[in-house]
């Protein structure tokens, strides 16, 4: 198992805004921010399609994209399998996350961001639970940037029914926050509820207070 002693995880649920947060501590801090989903659309599907054992869920997806079919998963599958399928994503594009973090050298620290960073997944590499947060927007936010925000308004592919295919999403994106919640408090890590009460810097603020151990105070 690699050592990713020189990693700080900000995961969580969908449009908590983890990679604002991320993108601002990383400057405040001086630290290198290792963005899940650029990652993951750069490189994650040609590494999955290129080895579909190690990654099927990945490598289906891939087919999928291609052959232009994966956009009806939306509408066919129930928000619970699509959160089968996504958790099982997670797991496969994790590996490829740690394997690449692995590289990144120790100093200065590196965050981390993005959904697929599950607080199961992380928990292994923890030395100090404080080297962790989850952001999960409530009910009331996540319809907000639902409304307001381009990308979580639209799946991003056409569709035969997008009205069907969004209910599914949301059911899944409700089904894998609270499991966020609910891993989390198993494992003893810190969420941080997202409401939209609080600015940017207030949350940016909180969480470098709790990362201060690891980030060197001449940065301050």
């Amino acid at each position: 198992m690699p050592s990713l002693d020189h990693v700080l995880w900000i995961g969580g649920a969908q449009w908590a805004g983890k990679t604002s947060v991320a993108q601002a501590l990383a400057m405040r801090c001086g630290l290198l921010h290792y963005s899940y989903d650029y990652h993951d659309a750069r490189s994650h599907l040609t590494k999955a399609a290129a080895d579909p054992t190690r990654y099927p869920s990945r490598a289906s997806i891939a087919r999928g994209l291609e052959d232009g079919t994966f956009g009806e998963r939306w509408v066919e599958w129930s928000g619970e399998q699509l959160a089968d399928d996504t958790r099982q994503s997670f797991v496969e594009r994790f590996k490829m996350v740690r394997d690449e973090i692995a590289t990144l050298p120790g100093d200065p620290y590196v965050v981390a961001e993005g959904v697929g960073i599950r607080p199961e997944l992380v928990a292994p590499y923890l030395d100090d639970p404080r080297r962790a947060v989850f952001l999960v927007p409530s009910e009331e936010f996540r319809m907000q940037q639902v409304e307001t925000l381009p990308r979580a308004g639209r799946l991003g592919a056409e569709i035969s029914d997008p009205e069907r295919g969004q209910r599914h999403r949301l059911e899944r994106d409700r089904i894998l926050a609270d499991e966020v919640i609910w891993y989390a408090a198993l494992a003893g890590l810190r969420v941080i509820p997202v409401d939209g009460s609080r600015t940017l810097n207030a949350i940016v603020d909180d969480i470098a207070e709790q990362f201060a151990p690891f980030v060197p105070h001449w940065l301050y």
